[in-house]
This record gives structure tokens, C-alpha cells and sequence, in this order.
């Protein structure tokens, strides 16, 4: 079947493509674990066969994860084709941890993982189904690269493989996929011509429909520059220089831990706020502790975290790719009485809720898409290089039911953030049948301690539960 559309990368696709460096590995993941249910095999393992049936019924409703990249001739933008090539044995791998398969292996497993950059002349995704865990559970490590889904598209993806309830099974087809034949150069580059002569008339589209209520379409607009000019703002003003923000290395190190989402919302509703300020406000505790022990003055301290929102709308719910923007918080890491610290983490999110820079950001986006994608990579080089903010905080909301994987029950699952140039600590949550989630991705070299930051985090939320 020949290509029916153009398969081309957005700007901010095309730019987490271009991060990647020698010590940058720009994908996400997470680590998940199941009770086998009917997986079980005699032996103590799970039913591998099964789950490569599963996944070639999974991937009919993703094709993208069939495709590799390619460029387009003269402008060298990069776009999606079916790879011919594609081996679903090479992407789905089958594994075991050494005895005894406690958490600390698993952990260590999944660091190991997540420090080995993807291959970009495959489709650029790998799941590992790990044998072994203590209890006979068996763990999932997804790895997939930022340009190909973001937290929200994430979720959609891991419902497209699972079900509510033990009995659920994808409906099987018996289609036999057949990659379509590589794109010429010539329809690539009429493609991206129809591309950039379609965007400025999608643009003044949405012009002309603003001036159907001048007043609304003149506030909008001026509240949009001004979030963009906050967030050039921030981009070009350092945050404070810590022991977090160093050249790191290709090597990885991946910590968790747990919360009962019921007693998370307890907090909440005592405190006020939102369970994302319960967030901050655990991070900003943790952070303090940590700078402490490294020796460093918390005093005046300028702490940023980058904090990406969903764009994506009813529309666009099912689709790969990245719809996020980017707002920046100052968070208090130099506040020692954890009340002021929550009154200030409100204070600070109520105010980004008003400032605009998420639409912003939306703007920068569109006009990198049609004109240069190297304005939206510059821009986010400046940032990093610039230390415009010290780490990433995403929290992504998911299932508040149990799922099962042909019948195995999902008990956890542990998101990854990557981590950016001179970033050496990313948080990522996903709340999840009642449990809020944490994982904490971290460069090897720079937190060897990243378990005790892990308990700060634990410490802090039980402080948050004394007040």
C-alpha cells in the first residue's frame, strides 16, 4: 500500500532528536512489574510466545513503532518510513535477573538498560520482559525515544496493549503487515514543500478567526507574547549553580519509590494546593537535604524545575508524537519551615497558572515548524547551556484501575525522564490504581547517592503528613 500521508516530525520531535550527545540519551521508559497469572509456565518463567502473539496484535494499532527514520532531500528534515527490514524479535527482548531477584537488581538492570543509546537505523523503541523477580513476578523495562511518544501518548500506548480487567485480550487480526515501499526523494521533498506552504494558511486561520471577537483575540494575543517573552526570560537568566547541574556521562542509575494516592490526597486537601504542589513541595525538602550534605549553602538559592504540560486535546488523544509545553518554577529550597514551603509552592504554581508561558511556547513551536526546527533546538540548547532550570519534575496521570497483560496483573510501574545536558537528576510520577509512582533517573558518576535523596523524598512527604 503506498503512503496515504506525510509521515513528518514536528519541531519538538525534531529537537529531542538533536539533543541527544554523547551523554544525553534522550528517551523514556519505565520499569513496570506483573504477577504472571496465566503467563506462568511450569518451569518458574512466563510464556514469551504469548507475548510476541500480544505485541504483533499491539502493534497493528501503532505503525509507527514498525518505522525507522529517514530524511527529506535539501532541507534534511527528518521523517518517518516503514522500516523493511523489521525484526519484532530484535525490539521485544526476553531476559532473566540472578538470584535472588530482589529490587536492587532489578533496578541495577534497568540503570544498565537505559544507559545504551537507541539504534536510529531501526525503529527506535526495545521492551525487555524480565524473568526471575523474587515472589515469581516478572518485570517489563520499556525504553522508547522522546520523538516518538511523550508521558500522555505513553499511557495511551500501554492501553493499547492491555485491559481492565484478567479476561481482556486484544482483538486479534489476521492481517500480515507489509511494509509500504520507501518514499521517492521527490515525494519526500513534496511532502515538506506542501508542509511549509500549508502552515502560514493554518496560521492566519486561526488569525482571521480572532478577529470574530477582536476584544478576545486581542487579549489572547497579548497575553500569548507575553508568555513568550517570560519564558525568553527564563531562558536567558542562569539559575543558581549546584552540585545537580554538571557534565554527566553515558551512565545511568534508576531509583524508585511508592505513595498511597488516598493519603497523598489527605495531605492535600489539609495543605490546599494540588497533588502536583504536594510534588513540589516534597522535591523542594529533598533538594534542601541534599545540597546541605554536599556542603552547599541553600541560602538566596535560585532552584528551577522544568515542568512539561500536555497540550494535546480531545483530537489529538490516541496519537504518537509530542504535545507538551514548557513552563519553569522557582521552587524554595532555601525556606527550612515546611508550611512556608508549601504556601510558597502554591504561590508559585497559582502564578504560572496566569503567566502564559505554556502558549508561548506553542508559538515558538509553530514557527520552528515552518520555517526552521534549529530555532525551537537553539532555543532549548540555550536553556541547558544557560542552566535555566536545574532539573524535571513531569508527573503524567494514568489508570486509577488495575490493568492486566493477557491476564497478568500490572502491581507497578515506574516512569523515566531524561535526563538534559548538565542535568544530573530527572523526576518523573505516574499515579496508577491508587499508588503514586516515582522514578528517579540519575547520571552515574554525579549522584552515587541517589538512594538517600530517594528517602529525603519519603522523609519530606512524612514531614508534610505531620503538619
Amino acid at each position: 500500500m503506498p503512503y496515504s500521508h506525510y509521515n513528518r516530525l514536528t519541531a519538538l520531535d525534531t529537537t529531542f532528536l538533536d539533543l541527544e550527545s554523547d551523554g544525553v540519551h534522550m528517551h523514556v521508559g519505565s520499569v513496570a512489574t506483573f504477577e504472571p497469572g496465566p503467563l506462568a509456565t511450569p518451569d518458574g518463567g512466563i510464556d514469551f510466545e504469548q507475548i510476541l502473539t500480544l505485541a504483533e496484535t499491539g502493534l497493528r494499532r501503532a505503525p509507527r513503532f514498525r518505522q525507522k527514520l529517514d530524511t527529506t532531500p535539501i532541507t534534511g528534515h527528518p521523517v518517518w518510513i516503514d522500516d523493511d527490514r523489521f525484526n519484532l524479535h530484535y525490539h521485544i527482548r526476553h531476559t532473566a535477573l540472578p538470584l535472588p531477584g530482589d529490587e536492587r537488581r532489578l533496578k541495577r538492570l534497568a540503570g544498565r538498560i537505559m544507559s545504551q543509546k537507541l539504534d536510529r537505523s531501526k525503529p527506535m523503541w526495545e521492551l525487555w520482559f524480565v524473568e526471575g523477580l523474587e515472589g515469581g513476578r516478572f518485570a517489563v523495562i520499556s525504553k522508547v525515544h522522546h520523538c516518538l511518544i511523550d508521558g500522555i501518548s505513553g499511557v495511551e500506548l500501554l492501553a493499547a496493549f492491555m485491559g481492565p480487567d484478567a479476561n481482556y485480550r486484544p482483538v486479534e487480526t489476521h492481517h500480515t503487515w507489509r511494509p509500504r515501499s520507501r518514499p521517492s526523494p521527490l515525494e519526500l521533498l513534496g511532502g515538506e514543500l506542501r508542509h511549509r506552504i500549508g502552515t502560514p494558511g493554518r496560521l492566519l486561520s486561526n488569525a482571521f478567526r480572532s478577529l470574530e471577537h477582536p476584544v478576545d483575540g486581542i487579549d489572547s494575543a497579548v497575553k500569548t507574547a507575553t508568555g513568550f517573552v517570560e519564558g525568553l526570560g527564563k531562558a536567558l537568566a542562569p539559575a543558581s549553580e549546584t552540585p545537580l547541574n554538571v557534565p554527566i556521562g553515558p551512565y545511568r542509575r534508576f531509583d524508585w519509590t511508592r505513595f498511597d494516592l488516598d493519603v497523598v490526597k489527605e495531605v492535600k486537601a489539609k495543605l490546599g494546593g494540588t497533588i502536583n504542589d504536594v510534588v513540589l513541595v516534597c522535591v523542594s525538602g529533598a533538594v534542601r537535604r541534599f545540597l546541605q550534605q554536599q556542603g552547599t549553602s541553600t541560602r538566596d538559592i535560585d532552584f528551577r524545575v522544568f515542568i512539561p504540560v500536555s497540550t494535546r486535546t480531545e483530537d489529538e488523544r490516541g496519537t504518537l508524537g509530542n504535545k507538551v509545553s514548557m513552563l519553569v518554577a522557582s521552587l524554595p529550597v532555601d525556606e527550612h519551615d515546611p508550611k512556608q514551603r508549601v504556601d510558597r509552592v502554591i504561590a508559585e504554581t497559582r502564578n504560572l497558572k496566569n503567566s502564559r508561558q505554556a502558549e508561548g511556547t506553542q508559538v515558538l513551536e509553530e514557527l520552528s515548524d515552518w520555517t526552521s526546527t534549529s530555532l525551537i533546538t537553539g532555543m532549548s540548547r540555550l536553556a541547558a547551556a544557560r542552566r535555566s532550570y536545574n532539573m524535571v519534575v513531569t508527573n503524567v496521570p494514568g489508570p486509577g484501575f488495575p490493568v492486566f497483560l493477557n491476564g497478568a496483573h500490572m502491581l507497578e510501574s515506574y516512569p523515566l525522564v531524561p535526563l538534559f545536558e548538565n542535568q544530573a537528576l530527572g523526576t518523573a510520577l505516574l499515579s496508577y490504581n491508587g499508588a503514586l509512582h516515582w522514578g528517579f533517573n540519575a547520571d552515574w558518576e554525579a549522584m552515587p547517592d541517589l538512594h538517600t535523596f530517594v528517602a529525603d523524598i519519603e522523609e519530606e512527604f512524612e514531614g508534610l503528613r505531620k503538619l
